[in-house]
């Protein structure tokens, strides 16, 4: 039987604020296996957060050793030490962390793994060094947790059981039990910054603290270890959803040697990845960013919830948050990025991580077919800005799926059917494009958009409801043909003799219904500028490269002019040459990144490379015909030791200081699975001769047969065009049924015309806007199911 200890209570109520621990991590692990529910991270040479019992959920901040002598000095491995962490296989993500003394006196190994049987982190430690010096030597292990995703209200305690003396905590329900396979000699309960270990011990080099308890607060869990220099030694990290539960996994995670637990734990692995396809010999690195990718892609999806990917085991900057209004992370449900790492996987040859994936999307769809900005694995969403891409990608998954020819008994048919009605409805601006930060016309959402609405007219056609796909089509055509006067300015003054070119977003209003189209003459807002300091700029001369994800998918070619000259001034304005390679940032005037002295972005700060970019860029590359070697190699160049991935990548001169050097990590988060997933279907890509993520329906539509595709204006009340030109179409469509009541004549002659119906909840007429008309196209509608009129008039005119 479990007891808690009772004794005296720890000073200092509530301790300093919270925070989280650096987003550039050295090493992420889980089991491969569902049975052990838990996630750890590794920087700084330390473990730092542990996510239990989904992915979204950290639990811990950090757990680090505290060395003394008791009377000279005192350091903590993550502050004073030398560090290096490696992996201990090319394809487990299991990890070797060396810290050293930086006067040689000693060294630790820890080698960390999760449990694969539990929800229990094991670091097995060896110390190294003189035997006399480290017979001397106090060694402490110290916990801060931070479980339900906050470091405050949580609760310390000590505990004994099975005559074993242990740390725990609580809050809400989770607990966790820090113990080890030799005994603890002393233990306290503090608050952090006041009354834990590292205060203590390290004001005179004695732990003088032993307090049983420490509540309601942000704190620290301390315990010095009763070690032997010669031996190796265990310490495990458990959690559970009662104090037993947690106690026990820590009992039976324990019961093995640490030797026998990792090789279970790296065959796991090693043996997912013999399913794989052999991508590795197109690499630069003969693999080692390929198979360390491939894994972390795994490793970023939950158990409980099967599909749920996250976009990263990092929270960006995190020592500079921390606090309860900062719950989400990276470690939450993004549909953009969860698409593009199952996409990743299936370019690798894992099929059913995406077939799991799209299931899990279709659970998580809102009935109108939307999908949440972001959200925790269980459906509840974080952020609600609507971004049209993240509602495109799954569609586009599923037609993946099916022309790699994936059986399931699960039928997608509805979930496609969602999305694609809610692109027509809520179209054609976004509220959000994939930066997240503005609303309006963007390249890169308008492309996901065209090539999802043609995909899903193909589910359409092999429906039998060929009505559904034209009209499917349809919409896609118009978005198309609109696609340079939405986003191309002719005004641009970036570049000498490069005035039109595509821009970032046409900054128009998604509840106007008569928006300027043009891109020129438009103010663009950018946010992430400190107080003061210019945040408005001329939209056309604020550019990305998202316009490469129209030669992706198969909408315009890569020799097209407008596509070469666009990336000339990208390349110009956003490019930087780093010691790996190019780097782009996301846009000029990007605000998001690490500060130029240095500092963590907090609100404000410096959009520095993002190696996803330079796999994008590549992408294009190998579209147009061109060598791609170099693009590979940066990519490998921008990753960690450990085969991590980073967000962002420092582009200014190197800050020693700060630890920021050029081409590499910045304080943004890593591994950023995206980024990963990229390069694996670059990879893939390369193999095949073609991009992985080209449609063959969208290219034979708008490359092959782009006669095929017509041109006509769309009404709708989201979006009302000022005029069409004569013999143009003009579709008027809504989300419910209708009788259009028309002239063009000025009600010389009045027209009745009942709304075609399609699957996608769409209800439209088509009208031509006649040669001769002097007067406008009136109309009004007569909404059949309710049986009233609208009572109002709307007018389109006719004109060239």
């Amino acid at each position: 039987m479990t007891e808690i200890r009772q004794g005296t209570a720890a000073f200092g109520h509530p301790g300093l604020p919270p925070n989280w621990t650096e987003g550039a991590k050295e090493g992420v692990g889980t089991a491969y296996n569902s049975l052990s529910r838990v996630w750890f991270t590794l920087a700084g040479g330390i473990i730092t957060e542990v996510y239990y019992p989904t992915i979204d959920r950290p639990q811990v901040r950090d757990l680090t050793l505290l060395i003394t002598d008791g009377e000279t000095f005192f350091q903590a491995e993550n502050t004073h030490l030398f560090t290096e962490t490696r992996t201990n296989s090319p394809t487990s993500l299991s990890y070797q962390i060396i810290n050293s003394d930086p006067d040689g006196r000693y060294a630790i190994t820890k080698n960390v793994i999760a449990d694969p049987s539990s929800a229990c982190v094991l670091q097995n430690v060896r110390l190294a060094g003189a035997p006399d010096f480290l017979s001397r030597l106090r060694l402490y292990v110290q916990c801060a947790p931070h479980l339900n995703v906050s470091g405050w209200h949580n609760n310390g305690m000590v505990i004994e059981s099975a005559g074993r003396t242990m740390l725990a905590a609580e809050k809400d329900g989770v607990w966790m039990v820090l113990g080890a396979n030799i005994p603890f000699k002393r233990v306290s309960c503090g608050y952090s910054g006041v009354s834990d270990g590292w205060t203590d011990i390290s004001d005179n080099f004695q732990m003088d603290w032993e307090y049983a308890e420490a509540r309601d607060g942000n704190i620290a869990l301390t315990a010095e270890l009763d070690f032997n220099p010669k031996a190796d030694f265990t310490l495990g990290l458990a959690l559970g959803d009662s104090l037993q539960h947690a106690v026990t996994n820590l009992f039976q995670a324990l019961a093995l040697p640490f030797k026998d637990r990792q090789k279970i734990y790296d065959q796991q692995w090693q043996q997912r990845n013999t399913a794989l396809r052999k991508l590795g010999e197109y690499s630069g690195d003969t693999g080692n960013l390929y198979h360390a990718g491939t894994s972390l892609l795994a490793a970023h999806e939950d158990k409980t919830y099967p599909g749920a990917f996250i976009a990263s085991l990092a929270i960006p900057w995190g020592t500079s948050r921390g606090g309860d209004e900062e719950a989400g992370g990276y470690h939450l449900v993004w549909t953009r990025d969860l698409v593009n790492s199952v996409t990743g996987l299936l370019a690798a040859g894992d099929s059913e991580a995406a077939r799991r994936a799209l299931i899990y999307l279709a659970a998580a769809q809102h009935s109108d077919g939307n999908f949440p900005q972001n959200f925790w694995l269980d459906g509840q969403p974080y952020w609600e800005g609507v971004q049209l891409d993240e509602v495109a990608f799954p569609i586009i998954l599923a037609r993946k799926l099916h022309q790699s020819g994936i059986k399931s008994d699960f039928d997608d048919y509805e979930i496609v059917k969602r999305a694609a009605g809610f692109l027509v409805n809520y179209g054609p601006a976004t509220q959000q494009e994939r930066w997240e930060e503005n609303s309006g016309y963007s390249p890169s959402t308008l492309a996901s958009n065209i090539a999802a609405l043609i995909c899903a007219a193909a589910f359409c056609r092999e429906k039998d409801d060929t009505a559904t796909a034209e009209f499917l089509e349809d919409y896609a055509d118009f978005l198309e043909s609109h696609l340079e006067k939405w986003t191309v300015t002719n005004q641009g003054t970036l570049v000498c003799n490069l005035p039109r070119h595509y821009i970032r977003i046409n900054p128009v209003a998604i509840d106007d219904p008569h928006p300027d189209d043009s891109p020129d003459n438009k103010i663009l807002t950018i946010r992430n500028h400190p107080s003061g300091e210019k945040s408005e700029f001329e939209a056309p001369d604020i550019v990305d490269a998202g316009f490469l994800e129209l030669v992706r998918y198969g909408i315009r070619r890569p020799d097209d002019q407008l596509i070469e000259d666009s990336l000339k001034v990208v390349d110009a304005v956003l490019k930087t040459q780093t010691p790996f390679g190019p780097v782009w940032r996301r846009y000029n005037h990007d605000g998001y990144g690490q500060r130029l002295d240095g500092s963590d972005y907090q609100g404000w700060g410096f959009g520095h490379g993002w190696p996803l970019l330079t796999g994008e860029r590549a992408h294009y590359e190998l579209a147009a015909g061109r060598d791609i070697t170099s693009y590979l190699e940066a990519l490998e160049g921008f990753s960690s030791y450990t085969g991590l991935l980073p967000e962002q990548v420092w582009i200014k001169d190197d800050l020693t200081e700060a630890g920021m050097y050029l081409g590499r990590p910045t304080g943004a988060a890593m591994p950023l699975i995206w980024a990963h997933a990229e390069y694996i279907k670059l990879l893939r890509s390369k193999a095949d001769g073609v991009i992985f993520d080209l449609i063959p329906e969208v290219a034979a539509r708008y490359l092959t047969d782009r006669k095929s595709a017509g041109c006509h204006e769309v009404w709708k009340f989201n979006y009302r065009p000022q005029h069409v030109k004569p013999g143009e179409r003009l579709r008027i469509q809504t989300q419910a049924a209708f009788r259009l009541v028309w002239t063009m004549n000025d009600w010389q002659t009045v027209n009745q015309d009942d709304a075609v119906a399609t699957a996608v909840g769409i209800y439209y007429v088509d009208l031509i806007a006649v040669n001769d008309s002097v007067s406008p196209i009136r109309f009004t509608f007569y909404w059949t199911a309710s049986e009233h009129w609208e009572g109002r008039d709307f007018e389109v005119a006719i004109s060239s």
